[in-house]
């Protein structure tokens, strides 16, 4: 009978065979389509292919045109310049005339053809032909005529003879059509030819130049004449909507404006007197109204921007210079810097936006520029007191400048440096923008700051007045941090706290507490150089700073910073009482006991962590101090487990007891090697003992723990240094102690199937035993024949290769004993 399988299976088996035949049909349409594809390539020839041309026609074009303009440039040089002897005046003047005015005719025809191209070169053929005229006129009529003079007058002649050329072909019907391949775009004048008119410009760069060169009209004039120049690019770069025009004039523009530009910044330098200083000052005041002339005309933000930052530049430059000659040496960048902050004059005014910020952009670099100008004199003033570290307690200086310029000079200028801060802090106060104004408010402080810390060296006041008024600016700076820290954002507080609210941001929170952490050190090292100065100037830091841990987004950095002084004052103290280091290491202890208090009572606050790292610094200055003393380092390393072991007893701080633990021993260490203890068992057993306890409370509180973890570091702690020592120990009682103790491991391990006594155990008990054993066992292989040893050692190999198996399974047997165990 057919077996018929139920619709379930069948329908399966249907679709199995479906997806087979839809595979083997996607396989055939593939293979067919390959093979279409073969036969067509057979039957149909390919087509060669033809090499791609590496040049456009026109650009062929243009380039022969090119050559061909030169060709005949050059030959009728030559023609001047070599066949001009051979005629007299009358040939001369025919063959130049009918060629100039022949090809500068030519283009017109040319272009009613419309080949542009063509007539582009052979106008540029003319316009060099105009030139030679020039110069054959020269040589021929006007020899004696002075040759820069003549130039002068010549490039003016060509500049507007060329001019009027190219407006000329304008002019004429039927030649301002732009051809289907120059296309005019809209709003940009469409010239017959681009040749002429740019040409036209570049000679009018010239005459003003060469007519002050011709008539020696001395640098000031000459100036002139580059910027008079520069200008009249400006004009026309702004005025002219040719294309080729503008980029000319522009050229011509920035060339001879800043070739002007840097004679005149050079003439005002140099200016000896007001006279020349003014006539300097007015040149560049001269391209300074270029500049912004051309700002409040360019259509693009960027480039009016950029060009009016430039023309405010220049501005100053010209107040400056004149300012510079007749104020003091000391008072030249005043001079400028007054020149910038009046600029900001100009950006209240009714101005376009982009000449607005570029001016304000320009008072900000000559600001800029006169703070860099005096930020050596603070680098002395907060750097210079370092010195004193090398001489503590030498001597008071003289002054509060003297105190400073202990390793370093006193740099120029002082007085005015300090001016500058402070006018550019009054600058910054007074800005009212509200997306500047919170910057401008922590640029104020750091200038107040500046101005504050280099008034007493500027002024050659006192040292102890120096002082004083250092630590006002600590105790002022680190008031601004706490009222800008507490502020709410809200309140509009009243009297001599609204200016400090005011600055209630967090950056300059942030600035505030880093200018009094600053000048707290630089005040430290200036106190150094008197005994009682600095004793006092501790004492006076640590009362600040603690007091200002009491604001609570302060504490994090003024906390350490108080425990840091702290340590200073111990360490200062001690040396005025003449105390040994190590006896000044036990005062410095102090410190770290009260920021494990300080710390216990903080709990969760961002400044716990920070004091706890500054009293494991203090400790480990106390220690530092106390290492030519083993004694006396015993007992500071032993205080110290003690501040660690009471700093574990918090829950969050359990970690710290392993440091404690780990002092304690080092104590115990040089406790026993400043006794000539050279047992190591004696060292060795302190480890042991807690390390084992401690393995076993964790193996209690957590019975998967492995035994390695809880019992391997403490039995290796003791047992290697002792098997070490007993291998080298020619008497018997440490190996028999040791083997005593390693058999009593083993055993434990085995009584409590715990892996590491046991193989640490066994392996110490086999080591020793086989220490004890190795003479007996040399005195045996000396008295055997030599023969006995090789046959000793064949039979082994025999009993190892004929019971290989059973070892096998022994082996496997012992390491799942093991693997059970702990």
């Amino acid at each position: 009978m057919t077996h018929i399988p139920p619709p379930a299976e069948e329908l399966r088996l249907i679709d199995a065979e479906l997806r087979q035949l839809d595979a083997r049909r996607v396989q055939l349409l593939a293979r067919r389509a390959w093979l279409v594809a073969a036969l067509q390539r057979q039957q149909v020839p390919q087509a060669p292919v033809e090499p791609r041309p590496e040049a456009t026609a026109p650009r062929v074009q243009n380039v022969l045109l090119v050559l061909g303009g030169v060709l005949l440039t050059v030959a009728a040089a030559a023609f001047t310049l070599v066949s001009w002897g051979h005629l007299g005046i009358a040939g001369r003047a025919l063959v130049l005339g009918s060629v100039t005015l022949a090809v500068l005719a030519a283009p017109v025809p040319l272009l009613k053809r419309g080949l542009r191209s063509t007539a582009e070169s052979v106008a540029g053929l003319g316009l060099a032909l105009t030139v030679l005229d020039a110069y054959a006129l020269h040589e021929a009529a006007l020899a004696a005529v002075d040759g820069t003079g003549y130039a002068a007058v010549a490039s003016a002649v060509l500049a507007g003879v060329w001019a009027a050329y190219g407006r000329g072909l304008g002019l004429l019907p039927d030649l301002t059509s732009p051809a289907s391949d120059h296309p005019a775009r809209e709003g940009v004048q469409r010239l017959p030819l681009r040749l002429p008119l740019p040409a036209a410009l570049a000679a009018a760069q010239l005459p003003l130049l060469l007519w002050a060169i011709a008539v020696a009209a001395g640098p000031y004039w000459i100036t002139a004449a580059l910027l008079v120049t520069a200008g009249f690019d400006t004009i026309v770069a702004l005025r002219s909507t040719a294309r080729s025009v503008r980029v000319v004039a522009a050229v011509g523009a920035y060339g001879m404006g800043g070739s002007g530009v840097l004679a005149a910044g050079w003439l005002s330098w140099d200016a000896g007197g007001p006279s020349t200083a003014a006539r300097a000052s007015a040149l560049l005041a001269l391209a300074a109204a270029i500049g912004l002339g051309a700002a409040l005309q360019l259509p693009k933000p960027g480039n009016a921007l950029g060009t009016a930052l430039a023309g405010g530049l220049l501005l100053v430059a010209a107040f400056g210079g004149i300012l510079r000659v007749v104020l003091p040496g000391d008072w030249t960048v005043l001079g400028y810097l007054a020149g910038g902050v009046a600029l900001l004059a100009a950006v209240r005014g009714r101005l376009a936006e982009p000449v607005r910020r570029g001016l304000a952009w320009a008072s900000g670099t000559v600001q800029a520029l006169a703070l860099l100008w005096a930020l050596p004199l603070v680098a002395v003033a907060l750097l210079g007191p370092v010195g004193w570290a090398a001489r503590p307690w030498t001597g008071v200086p003289s002054d509060a400048r003297a105190a400073v310029t202990v390793d370093v000079p006193w740099p120029p200028h002082a007085a005015s440096a300090a001016v500058v801060l402070a006018v550019v802090a009054a600058v910054l106060a007074a800005i009212r923008n509200a997306t500047w104004r919170p910057r401008a408010l922590t640029g104020v402080l750091v200038l107040a700051w500046a101005t504050a810390l280099v008034l007493p060296a500027v002024l050659e006041l006192p040292y102890g007045v120096g002082l004083l008024a250092q630590g006002i600016t600590t105790v002022g700076a680190l008031a601004a941090a706490a009222a800008a820290a507490q502020s709410p954002g809200s309140s509009q507080p009243v009297g001599l706290l609204s200016l400090a609210a005011s600055f209630g941001r967090p950056p300059v929170q942030t600035t505030a507490t880093v200018l009094s952490l600053v000048t707290s050190l630089s005040l430290a090292f200036l106190s150094l150089a008197s005994e009682s100065a600095t004793l006092a100037v501790l004492v006076a830091l640590t009362v600040v700073f603690a007091a200002a841990s009491w604001v609570a987004r302060l504490a994090p950095v003024t906390a350490p910073a108080a425990l840091a002084y702290a340590a200073a004052l111990a360490c200062a103290t001690g040396a005025s009482a003449g105390w040994r280091p190590e006896h000044t290491a036990l005062l410095v202890l102090a410190v770290p006991v009260a920021a494990a208090l300080l710390a216990s009572r903080l709990g969760g606050s961002p400044a716990t962590v920070p004091v706890e790292v500054t009293g494991a610094v203090a400790g480990l200055l106390a220690v530092t101090l106390t290492v030519a003393n083993p004694p006396m380092l015993a007992l500071v390393l032993a205080l110290c487990g003690v501040i660690a072991a009471g700093t574990a007893v918090r829950s969050d701080r359990r970690a710290v007891g392993y440091a404690a633990a780990a002092l304690f021993v080092l104590a115990t260490w040089v406790r026993l090697a400043s006794w000539d203890v050279d047992t190591p068992e004696a060292y060795t057993l302190p480890v042991t003992v807690p390390a084992l306890f401690v393995g076993a409370l964790r193996r209690r509180r957590d019975p998967q723990a492995s035994s390695w973890t809880a019992y391997g570091a403490g039995l290796a702690a003791t047992l290697v240094p002792s098997l070490v020592a007993a291998w080298g120990d020619p008497h018997w009682l440490r190996p028999l102690l040791l083997g005593a103790a390693a058999l009593l491991v083993t055993l434990l391990g085995a009584r409590h199937r715990l892996q590491a006594p046991l193989l640490i155990g066994g392996t110490v008990l086999a080591l020793d035993a086989l220490h004890e054993l190795a003479p007996y066992l040399v005195q045996i292989a000396g008295a055997l024949p030599r023969w006995v040893p090789p046959a000793l050692a064949g039979l082994l190999l025999l009993a190892v290769g004929a019971t290989y198996e059973q070892r096998i399974r022994d082996a496997r047997r012992v390491r799942e004993v093991l693997d059970k165990m702990d």
